[in-house]
């Protein structure tokens, strides 16, 4: 093999997207997809991989410094892409702790694991996805940017920066090859259902309760999880060690306009009536530490590594919800279980 590459979380929403393209698109790229499998890791999202020669799983915790060492040893590791994080607000609200050890202790882990394995930083790279939380919330006008200053408010965001900074300090400091891209709301197939969209998606399925933080007037960016790998491919293979990209899909939506548009389309391909779910609609109080708005400027990656995103929200939205109508039995499998606890627990708030 060309080179071997280290993908963590890779049986995660993004992650099994991001594997999928590499192991399709490089023949000559043994990838490995390491993950812990927690209640959000799902092998069964790349069962079609299962076969493919150049793909490999190791089921490992990152925070495992000696199993993370004995995989870059195993297969000779040449880059790592690092999207292994716990990543629900909701939950780092109630369990700071897990998001601490694995965001920050995981990816100091993996820092560690490379830094001692490569001998020489030639053609290497440590890649680290983090997310557009980390600068905090905007007002209703102006957008990040790479420089904007982090301004984290959730223990999930700060968790996140936290990992960002150890990252650049290990390019400060040891010279190890590193780059970061941040990205905006990720949504389309695979994704957990505990996040918005695939959420809302099932519970008007099921004709339940559709919970909208405060009046839903929280704005956010959403990029279709497909052009992030895209962009992750770009960036792996093109961008400039010690650099950030942000990555997002200049589409910004109000939670209670998304919503809404999600009940139309969903509403239609059901065959009910359109705005039969309207009724669905349950707003709860607002989440504590709640962002107003987030809004990523693109326009850095788009300029120099000629990325762009190829969907309007409108027609990802409709693939998506045709791709959990059509996929009830993966969506049926991951909805019972460790998710129904988290589901009650959600519940109770309404």
């Amino acid at each position: 093999m060309k080179k071997n590459i280290l993908i963590t979380g890779g049986a995660g929403f993004i992650g099994s997207h991001l594997v999928r393209l590499f192991v399709n698109k490089y023949p000559d790229y043994r990838i490995i997809n390491l993950d812990k499998l927690t209640y959000a890791g799902n092998l069964t999202n790349l069962k079609d991989l299962e076969n493919s020669p150049n793909y490999v799983f190791e089921k490992v915790d990152i925070c495992d410094f000696s199993a993370v060492q004995t995989v870059f040893a195993k297969y000779s590791i040449d880059g790592i892409i690092h999207l292994a994080a716990e990543s629900h607000v909701d939950r780092s609200i109630k369990d700071p702790f897990s998001f601490a050890r694995t965001n920050i202790l995981g990816t100091l882990s993996l820092l560690q694991a490379a830094k001692e394995a490569w001998q020489t930083f030639d053609g290497k790279l440590f890649y680290h996805v983090s997310t557009d939380e980390v600068y905090g919330s905007l007002g209703k006008e102006g957008f990040f940017t790479e420089t904007t200053p982090y301004q984290p408010h959730s223990p999930y965001s700060a968790s996140k920066a936290s990992s960002d900074h150890f990252v650049r300090a290990f390019h400060d400091t040891y010279g190890l090859p590193t780059v970061i891209s941040n990205c905006s709301n990720n949504y389309g197939p695979y994704q957990f259902p505990e996040k918005l969209i695939p959420l809302f998606i099932n519970n008007i399925i099921n004709n339940k309760p559709l919970p909208v933080y405060g009046k839903g007037e929280n704005v956010r960016d959403w990029l279709y999880v497909v052009d992030h790998a895209r962009a992750i491919d770009v960036i792996f293979h093109s961008g400039k060690i010690g650099e950030t990209y942000n990555i997002g899909g200049f589409n910004e939506w109000k939670n209670i306009d998304l919503i809404r548009l999600m009940i139309k389309v969903t509403d239609i391909l059901l065959g009910r009536p359109e705005g039969t779910s309207e009724k669905l609609i349950t707003f709860v109080t607002d989440r504590a530490g709640h962002d107003l708005r987030y809004a990523i400027d693109s326009n850095k990656l788009k300029n120099e590594l000629g990325w762009e995103p190829s969907l309007q929200f409108e027609e990802g939205i409709e693939k998506t919800v045709r791709w959990y109508l059509d996929n009830s039995e993966w969506l049926n499998s991951v909805t019972s279980g460790a998710y129904q606890e988290y589901y009650k627990n959600y519940y109770s708030k309404i």
